[in-house]
């Protein structure tokens, strides 16, 4: 059999849109041409690269759009997407989880981003990433982590007298009893993700008081591992909850690159 010309196998690659492609009003973010415009009636953002990387690989983004964005730039110099939905005061509930589920099938059927996403969360942004990836498995490649919040029992859940404590209540819809042994937090329900083997990696502060290593990632990292999952944990010393991130976010860019699905293997 001949060898297909060049231009041939050119077709064969995943489809590669450009900038046009995505709705909205345009500006430029950190060099790149920006997207903000509103999906289902809710604030979304997609940053696009001067060259998109064949398959078309994006990260994801939850909560706090723009902080610690060194590794969404580097990303972004080697042609991924970044794209955010706003989820903000869900707390990773049902009603976040079913947006994500549109915003998710906008962007790889509507616009052509690879079918499985690196997922990045900041804070209580670990929340949205890991129930929605809990209820998608496959189509996510790997979870980024930092300072996530775990268990809804630790934040916002020790300090109840907060308003938002019975926001995450009727959201959930449960009681003050029923959410103390309630599944509903990215501690739980982890063997989908184990078995899709998808891998985690955490950045934490060890000293950190607004969300515990000890009640959040210590404990998702015991089970997962208890399950045959990998987590990566790269632990600050002297780091608080602030800041996020690390001085060089070499080794969050390599994880990422490293656990991206080659365009063959990125589509059906």
């Amino acid at each position: 059999m001949r060898l297909l010309a060049p231009f041939l196998l050119l077709l064969l690659l995943p489809w590669s849109g450009t900038a046009a492609d995505f709705p909205g009003e345009t500006s430029t973010w950190n060099g790149y041409v920006r997207h903000d415009f509103v999906f289902e009636g809710h604030e979304a953002i997609v940053v696009v690269p001067d060259q998109p990387a064949p398959g078309r690989p994006w990260l994801w983004r939850a909560r706090f759009w723009g902080h610690a964005p060194e590794s969404d730039v580097l990303l972004l110099e080697r042609g991924f997407h970044i794209a955010y939905c706003d989820v903000a005061d869900l707390f990773g509930s049902p009603t976040a989880v079913e947006r994500w589920n549109h915003f998710y099938t906008a962007m790889t059927r509507d616009y052509g981003l690879a079918p499985k996403v690196a997922l990045k969360g900041l804070s209580r942004g670990g929340l949205i990433i890991y129930n929605w990836a809990k209820a998608n498995p496959d189509k996510v490649s790997c979870i980024y982590g930092d300072a996530p919040v775990c268990d809804l029992r630790s934040w916002p859940g020790s300090r109840r007298d907060l308003p938002r404590w019975q926001v995450v209540l009727d959201l959930y819809g449960l009681s003050e009893d029923e959410i103390d042994t309630a599944p509903v937090s990215p501690i739980h329900g982890l063997k989908p993700l184990a078995a899709a083997g998808v891998p985690l990696l955490h950045v934490v502060g060890d000293r950190d008081e607004t969300v515990p290593v000890a009640d959040n990632t210590a404990v998702l990292a015991a089970r997962y591992r208890a399950l045959g999952g990998s987590i990566t944990i790269i632990h600050k010393p002297d780091v608080a909850h602030h800041p996020h991130g690390l001085e060089d976010s070499t080794p969050i860019v390599d994880f990422i690159l490293a656990h991206t699905p080659a365009p063959d293997a990125a589509r059906p």
